[in-house]
């Protein structure tokens, strides 16, 4: 999507806002002892009060309404009765739709008490996150993301997964620009026009390099980290401006 009127950011703006309001509240309410399926009940009920359509569940037929990853799932986890524990770390995937128009946004969230390296994973996941939207503007080279968050991890010692990328939103919850790395990428030529929306998601971990699917026991959504290691993903759907990145999904 690139934004052609001030109408169209004005819906991209509510439908950011609302993600980001539900996974706010969605993270707050974490505790020990609730199931997944509960946590993403209240995802549902938060999208829906808002007018909003869950995507995961419109797009794809994703059997929940946002999606939940605990520990070695890192990505596509289907809610249900898993209970959550003291010690877990939890990402949220919130993505939905309302006039039209989609917003995708997800955290991780250690559910204390955990160990100091958890911690700093989940802080130096954020900073990764933003080291990347820093690079994104009108006219810049969309490589430019990838390599600001390759030089770091390198730096932090942490590796990327690199299967999973980033990927352009707004009028379809995957759309052009596809395959938008968050690991450096020598052969990306590829440049931001100006009002491009897309979601800056780095998978950042203690050792895990790419996803898979669980083999013969995978339930055929769920991605695993490979090799199984502590990893967090933190994403925003961003605006490239003249002014630099325009950030959509922030909760208010």
């Amino acid at each position: 999507m690139t934004i052609s009127s001030e109408d169209e950011f004005d819906r991209l703006k509510e439908i950011g806002r609302i993600v980001a309001n539900t996974l706010a509240a969605m993270g707050a309410a974490i505790e020990p002892g609730m199931t997944t399926r509960e946590l993403d009940e209240l995802g549902r009920a938060l999208l829906e009060r808002a007018g909003a359509t869950p995507a995961p569940e419109f797009c794809y037929g994703f059997p929940g309404a946002t999606c939940i990853s605990v520990n070695e799932e890192i990505a596509h986890g289907i809610p249900g009765s898993r209970p959550i524990a003291a010690g877990d770390l939890v990402n949220i995937d919130v993505s939905a739709q309302k006039n039209g128009v989609f917003a995708d946004t997800g955290a991780s969230f250690a559910v204390p008490p955990v160990s100091k390296a958890i911690e700093l994973l989940c802080r130096d996941g954020r900073r990764a996150m933003w080291t990347g939207i820093r690079q994104i503007g009108a006219n810049k080279p969309l490589g430019g993301i990838g390599n600001a968050i390759g030089t770091f991890a390198r730096r932090n010692r942490y590796t990327l997964v690199q299967n999973l990328a980033s990927h352009g939103v707004g009028r379809s919850l995957h759309e052009e620009p596809t395959e938008i790395a968050t690991w450096p990428v020598r052969s990306e030529r590829r440049i931001m026009n100006e009002g491009l929306v897309f979601t800056v998601e780095p998978f950042l971990s203690l050792g895990a390099e790419w996803a898979d699917d669980g083999g013969e026991g995978g339930d055929g959504w769920t991605l695993f980290s490979s090799p199984r290691a502590p990893t967090v993903q933190y994403e925003h759907t961003v605006v490239a401006t003249r002014h630099g990145p325009y950030v959509v999904t922030l909760p208010a």
